[in-house]
């Protein structure tokens, strides 16, 4: 397997994170961050949700400051667009992308899946590429009852101690989700087990990615 490489000396690394809603990066890819974050990497994060409207503000928020810990520096970003109406409001979230464009240029940038079945995650997908187009994109998969997940061929090994910390995290900072069928323990364990069997990783679990460009150096 070709190995991508984070190690890019003193100056650290600019990660931007994107999200739909306020629990989508933690999901899909709150496992890697907190590997990363602990292994030592400097990440200067920036991140992004575009839907975080009432209580789910709040849950944002202190979601965010938890998987953040260890960065080198972070930056939290909270839009209110309207939930499931993402491909109505085009305009609008065009424009925000594009300021956003200006005030940053990361180096990573993790974002929603192309063809998740979710009108609100495409949206931000199609944004990402519209915008960023000379920064390595990795696309991040969200569980749900679409039942739409595809052939990932990026993959992150978690150590079990990260998985079960994420896991706790998810718990612990959405109530407004806890209701909901797919949200819950063994969800996310299966997922990344299921992850971790596809890519051999050491301690059996793995978030997964979709890398539609990648450069090698």
């Amino acid at each position: 397997m070709i190995t991508l490489d984070l190690n890019t000396g003193s100056e650290g690394l600019s990660v931007l994170c994107l999200g739909a809603h306020s629990d989508d990066i933690e999901i899909g890819a709150g496992g890697s961050l907190l590997t990363w974050l602990g292994q030592g990497l400097k990440f200067h994060v920036h991140w992004c949700v575009l839907s975080a409207n009432g209580a789910r503000e709040a849950e944002a928020r202190t979601s965010a400051d938890e998987f953040l810990k260890g960065a080198e520096s972070s930056r939290v970003e909270l839009m209110q667009f309207k939930t499931s109406f993402f491909p109505a409001q085009h305009g609008e979230i065009k424009m925000w992308f594009e300021a956003l464009k200006s005030r940053i240029t990361p180096d990573l940038i993790l974002t929603h899946r192309r063809d998740d079945l979710h009108q609100d995650h495409r949206e931000v997908s199609r944004h990402t590429w519209a915008t960023f187009r000379d920064q390595l994109i990795l696309e991040y998969e969200i569980p749900k009852w679409d039942g739409d997940l595809g052939q990932p061929n990026f993959y992150v090994p978690i150590p079990l101690e990260i998985l079960q910390r994420k896991i706790r995290l998810l718990l612990a900072h959405f109530g407004t989700q806890a209701s909901k069928d797919w949200f819950d323990e063994d969800v996310f364990r299966g997922l990344a087990r299921l992850r971790g069997m596809e890519c051999r990783a050491p301690e059996r679990f793995a978030e997964a990615f979709f890398a539609r460009k990648i450069i090698l150096r």
